[in-house]
């Protein structure tokens, strides 16, 4: 099992879990306190890495869909949350507050 973190702190965010509704209607969520995630191509950790998310980034998930499984601090899951186009993160770095698909399967 892969893991897809690149940088922990000891920093502890003081985010909730619940994700906010911006003006558009997208649902945001946090990443898991303390990292740094690699945002890759496609659902695996062996796509190409084309960037990377800040701590205390929040993510608007598009679709998800299955891929390598993945341990993060939010458990293990082999389901990738899409953020936009060919961008992809392990949904273990996300609070969804769910171990299933929070949003529609990609296509």
């Amino acid at each position: 099992m892969a893991s897809e973190e690149t940088t922990a702190t000891g920093a502890e965010a003081a985010e909730s879990a619940a994700p906010s509704v911006a003006a558009s209607d997208a649902v945001y969520y946090s990443l898991a306190p303390g990292y740094q995630v690699n945002v890759r191509s496609g659902p695996s950790t062996d796509h190409q890495v084309v960037r990377v998310l800040s701590q205390g980034s929040r993510i608007a998930i598009r679709c998800q869909t299955h891929g390598e499984t993945v341990d993060g601090p939010c458990g293990t899951s082999d389901i990738w949350d899409n953020i936009g186009p060919g961008q992809y993160i392990s949904d273990t770095y996300v609070k969804t507050g769910s171990s299933g698909f929070v949003t529609v399967s990609c296509s």
